[in-house]
């Protein structure tokens, strides 16, 4: 879902945790190009708000009760027009982060992190970008490798790696191995802004909405 220039970023939270929300909130109020568009205390109840107010991103916690944050992610992403999805979590490490990423979340932030950095990442999204810090990323795609994909998720990778170019396919690989835009940049000899316009394309052809979808399907099609 696209923001337009002309209205604020309309935001939701979805948290069990008041002080969380309470946070948060006051830390999204205070920018002026963000609306915050509603609270929820759980899944179920942030997927009925969501529909409701029709928000550009959505803050969502991953443990929550009735409804935890990955079915309520898969939901969302189901629907015709999603949010973009942010997931908070505690720890970078945590299990659930990856599932979520994989799952079409834009990102993730941990609860700790500074209310510059939190809203920077809401704009991010709001504009089509995902937000993970490199080392993160790094980890994640590093967990990857542990899993032995399923011979329909192996078809499926190879079917849309196909798709790509040859310089193409090179940046994806290097996305894989978590490389970011500036080591990916100076090791293929291209500029910043080229990197940049080719992981968009390769997001679209691989049908990935982060940096670890792209390595997930590299990873299943064998190129890693």
């Amino acid at each position: 879902m696209n923001t337009p220039a002309t209205r604020p970023i309309r935001v939701v939270i979805i948290d069990d945790d008041a002080l969380v929300r309470a946070a948060l909130a006051m830390i999204l109020r205070d920018d002026a190009a963000i609306e915050l568009a509603g609270e929820a205390d759980d899944g179920q109840a942030g997927l009925e708000l969501v529909a409701r107010v029709g928000p550009d991103v959505v803050l969502m916690d991953i443990r929550m009760p009735r409804l935890d944050g990955l079915e309520a992610l898969a939901q969302l992403m189901g629907r015709p027009t999603p949010p973009k999805v942010i997931v908070l979590t505690t720890f970078d490490t945590d299990d659930y982060v990856l599932q979520a990423l994989r799952g079409g979340a834009s990102g993730f932030l941990l609860k700790h992190t500074p209310p510059a950095q939190i809203v920077a990442a809401v704009h991010k999204v709001a504009a089509g970008d995902h937000t993970l810090s490199p080392s993160v990323t790094a980890q994640l795609i590093a967990r990857l490798g542990e899993d032995e994909p399923e011979p329909q998720r192996v078809l499926q990778a190879q079917a849309l790696t196909a798709t790509l170019t040859d310089r193409e396919r090179e940046v994806a690989i290097a996305v894989g191995e978590g490389k970011v835009n500036a080591q990916i940049a100076e090791e293929l000899y291209l500029s910043m802004a080229t990197v940049k316009a080719h992981v968009s394309r390769i997001m679209a052809k691989l049908q990935a909405t982060n940096r670890v979808q792209i390595a997930n399907r590299i990873h299943d099609a064998g190129l890693l």
